[in-house]
């Protein structure tokens, strides 16, 4: 199918649901329109621009038509003069069509589940891993989101084994979905007396929160551990066993909450990790799969990879993927994330245009 009779083929389906918003058997059924409204939003700016761009061909075709017909040499000037700014604007309405086209992620607007785990570099690296997850939960009451510690491990000295937690909000998944992989950090650490310059790293993983259809589990794959939270001591530690560990059999993963005082809702959030783990599992197997046809510089789907390098003496921060630095890492950590996401997502697209085919 070409370029034009893919958008020949979505313009008409636009017109059909406007006529359908009328029939008798949509106007008082709620979840047919609203079903049809979620389909015309979707479709509707791809409508809009093609709608430009087509006027856009017919005012080009009209140029011409006039250059070659009138005897006028101011008004053929002018025309000549009119159809070089039409022909940048149709390739401009073009290449907007065509990044209109690429093929939605279908997890872009879900929720997420996102684990921070210290890596190599002792406590250094905890530390890090609590900057990262402060960095994120910044971002995400910057964004209007809303996050909830599922589970976490703490160092003694204001660090982070390991976190996690979910958000919340509009296109979450969307927008954090490049963050999973190695993040490495560069400083002096507190706990250094020589003020010597350490290389710790942390990883992060950005996993899709799926409904029970989507992840179909079988309760004899599960084996279910019941134990005592732990703590710091004194109130902090909970005196019944309200804390779940859940093992996936099969697949040998390991869940645990402790994070709530209801053993129900231990259970519950340690469900929703494992659900979005098994999801997850599945999702890398495809990208390794596409990966194999065709090297994804954005997202390889390997979480060992290493994506970026924090340097805090010279406030700069590297984008490996995409060979991006910017050197305003005071703000990022604290959570001013959006130019950083946006060129990632810009670069993403890009490289889809590039391998897309619209013959």
């Amino acid at each position: 199918m070409s370029f034009i009779d893919k958008l020949e083929k979505i313009k008409q389906r636009y017109e059909q649901i406007n006529q359908l918003f009328t029939q008798p058997e949509y106007i008082n059924d709620h979840e047919k329109i609203k079903t049809l409204n979620k389909e015309k939003s979707e479709i509707e700016e791809i409508v809009l621009v093609y709608q430009k761009y087509l006027k856009i061909s017919k005012d080009i075709e009209g140029n011409k038509e006039l250059i070659e017909n009138s005897t006028d040499k101011e008004i053929i000037e002018m025309a000549e003069s009119e159809l070089e700014e039409l022909k940048e604007s149709l390739i401009r309405a073009e290449e907007e069509l065509k990044t209109l086209l690429l093929p939605k992620d279908p997890n872009d607007d879900k929720n997420v589940i996102v684990e921070i785990r210290a890596g190599t570099g002792g406590e250094e690296a905890g530390l890090f891993a609590n900057d990262l997850f402060r960095m994120y939960t910044r971002y995400a009451e910057i964004r209007g989101w809303k996050y909830e510690i599922i589970d976490i491990n703490e160092t003694g000295i204001g660090g982070l084994k390991e976190v996690i937690f979910s958000v919340s909000g509009d296109n979450v998944y969307g927008d954090l979905k490049f963050e999973s992989g190695v993040h490495r950090v560069q400083r002096v650490p507190e706990t250094e007396a020589s003020g010597r310059v350490h290389t710790s790293a942390a990883s992060v993983a950005v996993l899709p929160e799926v409904e029970d259809v989507e992840v179909e589990i079988n309760p004899n794959d599960l084996k279910i551990d019941i134990y005592r939270s732990g703590g710091a001591g004194g109130q902090n530690v909970n005196k019944v066993e309200t804390a779940v560990r859940i093992t996936h059999v099969p697949t040998g993963i390991v869940v645990q909450c402790q994070d709530e005082r209801s053993q129900l809702k231990n259970r519950q959030k340690a469900m929703k990790v494992l659900k979005a783990r098994l999801y997850d599992l599945e999702m890398s197997k495809k990208i390794s799969e596409i990966s194999a046809q065709r090297k994804s510089m954005v997202r390889s789907g390997d979480r060992s990879d290493k994506i970026r390098t924090y340097n805090f003496p010279q406030n700069r921060i590297t984008d490996h993927r995409i060979g991006l630095t910017l050197y305003n890492l005071s703000e990022i950590i604290e959570g001013k994330l959006d130019d950083l996401i946006e060129q990632i997502k810009l670069a993403d697209k890009a490289e889809k245009l590039q391998s897309a085919d619209y013959n």
